[in-house]
């Protein structure tokens, strides 16, 4: 029932035992807080330049060789590992994990979620209660939204996920393009895509 080891290749992933093996994939999103909690925060390894704002710079750490423009907030706990860009305007509103190598652009919020290595959400995107997967790039303006109007538990297809708020769960390589917006609970397999300007919603497979 879309178990992490359908969605992602976790072997680069730094904390593999995050995703319970047979459990459903959103369960990682569940226990992102307390999991944090967990982990040795407070390491600040990177330069960061004038004017980049930190909250409890004590729940944060960020790996060597990443680089944190300035205008970017950053709101603890979180955790960056390395050689990442989060630029201008970037705002990480706490409860957010980001593997080596990827890309929190401009104008991006994202709150409890998950970047896996070389994920990419460069420009205008909102990322909430969402995973994104290895190689996974969100065009300009791709919203993740995460909560439903009538604010009841979200399903995937006909199962109940006890969650609610949850965003896009989007497999390895997926691909969006500009303004796109996925419903709560959308599940993109790997090297799936959506087309520019599209509204999606469901499980998407090839």
């Amino acid at each position: 029932m879309f178990t992490p080891e359908l969605l992602f290749d976790l072997s680069r992933f730094p904390y593999p035992h995050l995703f319970k093996k047979g459990k459903p994939a959103w369960r990682a999103i569940q226990e992102l807080s307390l999991f944090l909690q967990s982990l040795p925060l407070g390491n600040i390894e990177a330069e960061l330049e004038p004017g980049v704002h930190v909250v409890h710079p004590e729940l944060i750490s960020i790996g060597k060789g990443t680089r944190v423009e300035s205008g970017a907030y950053i709101v603890g706990p979180c955790w960056i590992g390395q050689n990442c860009q989060i630029r201008h305007g970037a705002y990480l509103r706490g409860q957010v994990l980001v593997c080596d190598q990827a890309v929190i652009g401009h104008a991006t919020e994202v709150k409890n979620s998950i970047f896996m290595h070389q994920a990419h959400a460069g420009h205008f995107a909102y990322v909430g209660d969402s995973i994104l997967g290895n190689f996974v790039n969100l065009g300009a303006g791709t919203k993740c939204a995460n909560l439903r109007f009538d604010k009841q538990i979200i399903k995937v297809e006909n199962f109940e996920t006890g969650m609610k708020k949850m965003g896009a769960i989007l497999g390895d390589y997926v691909q969006t393009g500009c303004n796109v917006v996925t419903n709560p609970g959308t599940i993109m397999l790997p090297h799936t895509t959506a087309i520019p300007c599209s509204f999606v919603k469901g499980v998407i497979s090839k």
